[in-house]
């Protein structure tokens, strides 16, 4: 594994944001088997069954870090101290439904969290790379039966889509005023993108509100699975699939600073667009056993039904594609949960990130 991405990545200092949440462990681990320094930047996991406290993550890399990207003084401080090369920015407030409850907290994490994090590369000299994470919900959704293209407007109905649609413009403004592609060598030294991922499943992820930790929440108390919006129709992808675009792009971002740096979507092939009540089925297929009732709401709070992204950009400009199908994604996802419990979690996620890679 130590030579994926070309080996780009051995000996590299990798500061990561939300290291301890979902995407952001996974990331930790592959970076890590890869090699990598890793700077682990964020809060205290969600619970003790995350993925970043069963695989023991927060021993193994260079820095496991406490810190809230609100605070910009302390995140200059710690790109001062640790000097990286290359951040992955992925800490934020992640849930639509608890955006409704929170709306100033999202937004100050999701935009000025994202400004703090740019402002920090921009003043740390070492700095060559930044990857910000941000989510297909950024786009200004029209419930359109056709994926979004990059360059699409930016919007949300909702506190988190449209805080993300806001740091994204923010990206933007920031790569043209200081990250100028035209200005590099010259005025600074960095490239930047942003990535726009769907609905990403997999081990290790039990955040409320979100389809595959409140299945397997339910199977393991053996109760029915409740579906709140089993007609919603999104992108499902499992968590490698798009951790491998956003190294691919890194790792071509390294090699040409003024090539690649804007936005992109990694999304899943069209036949992983399904709905909801799909994917449940899959899960409890390959768990074992399991009951779905659907329990919508007419009077719900407002979440898009229909969501897709183009992915022909990252396909043809960075020659990357999705590895795996639905199937094949609800299948890795059972399997982690099927024996979490039982194995070293550490050594269960770098078998599945093997496996991906053959």
């Amino acid at each position: 594994m130590k030579d994926s991405f070309n080996g780009i990545f051995r000996g590299r200092r990798v500061l990561v944001t939300g290291h301890t949440g979902f995407k952001g462990s996974w990331l930790s681990i592959w970076l890590h088997e890869m090699g990598a320094e890793v700077i682990g930047v964020g809060l205290d996991p969600y619970s003790d069954k995350d993925n970043y406290v069963l695989s023991g993550i927060g021993q193994k890399i260079k820095a496991d870090l406490r810190a809230d990207i609100r605070d910009g003084q302390q995140m200059k401080a710690i790109f001062a101290q640790y000097q990286p090369e290359i951040v992955f920015h992925l800490a934020a407030q992640p849930l639509v439904r608890l955006s409704y409850e929170r709306p100033v907290e999202t937004y100050a994490t999701n935009v000025m969290g994202s400004i703090n994090i740019m402002e920090a590369a921009r003043v740390t000299d070492s700095v060559r790379v930044v990857v910000m994470i941000t989510t297909d919900k950024c786009y200004e959704n029209r419930e359109q039966i056709w994926g979004y293209r990059e360059d699409e407007p930016m919007g949300g109905y909702d506190p988190y889509s449209s805080s993300k649609g806001a740091a994204e413009i923010a990206i933007s403004s920031w790569r043209r005023s200081f990250f100028n592609p035209v200005d590099y060598g010259k005025k600074h030294h960095v490239a930047i993108a942003s990535v726009r991922a769907g609905n990403v499943v997999g081990g290790g992820d039990w955040a409320k509100d979100r389809i595959v930790p409140d299945c397997i929440r339910a199977l393991e108390a053996g109760r029915p699975i409740e579906i709140r919006s089993p007609k919603a129709i999104r992108p499902w992808q499992h968590v490698l699939e798009p951790l491998s675009g956003y190294l691919l792009l890194a790792s071509k971002m390294l090699e040409e600073p003024t090539k690649y740096g804007e936005g992109w979507n990694f999304g899943p092939r069209m036949e992983s667009i399904t709905p909801v009540w799909e994917v449940a089925t899959l899960l409890t297929r390959y768990y074992g056993h399991g009951q779905l009732k659907d329990v919508s709401d007419p009077h719900a709070l407002h979440e898009a039904s229909l969501l897709m992204l183009d992915i022909s950009k990252a396909r043809f400009r960075l020659g990357w594609e999705p590895r795996t199908n639905i199937d094949q994604c609800c299948q890795m996802t059972a399997d982690w949960y099927k024996r979490y419990q039982s194995e070293d979690v550490y050594d269960l996620c770098v078998e599945q990130i093997k496996k991906f890679l053959l």
